[in-house]
């Protein structure tokens, strides 16, 4: 079984930055591919970023390449996703999830609770 937790959502201004992490425990974070979606008011949860379990790849939704990067740290069993830039559409409740497939929601095993971004105009 594995634990997500997410943190470090907030309100921010348009133009302004955020850096949400997801602490992983109760089983071998490092074996998981991670992901970051997200769900805004009234829309579908959808893929924002993507992880290799070893970190070497990345993946990205084209809404918000250039301006988000997601990381991550074995040893600390965390994950990680800076956002720049941040435009009123990146509203929406950001979420954690592992997995081992591709980056659909049904490919991805467990989810955290989500954290919320609100991004003022």
């Amino acid at each position: 079984q594995v634990q997500l937790v997410e943190s470090g959502g907030g309100l921010v201004q348009a133009g302004g930055s955020l850096r949400l992490s997801c602490a992983v425990s109760g089983s071998s974070f490092g074996s998981y591919r991670m992901g970051w979606f997200r769900q805004a008011p009234g829309k579908e949860r959808a893929f924002v970023a993507g992880i290799s379990w070893r970190g070497v790849s990345t993946y990205y939704a084209d809404s918000v390449k250039g301006r988000f990067t997601i990381s991550r740290d074995n040893v600390k069993n965390t994950l990680y996703l800076q956002m720049n830039s941040l435009k009123s559409e990146d509203t929406a409740v950001y979420y954690c999830a592992a997995g081992s497939g591709g980056w659909r929601n049904t490919d991805m095993r467990y989810w955290g609770k989500g954290t919320l971004v609100t991004v003022s105009s």
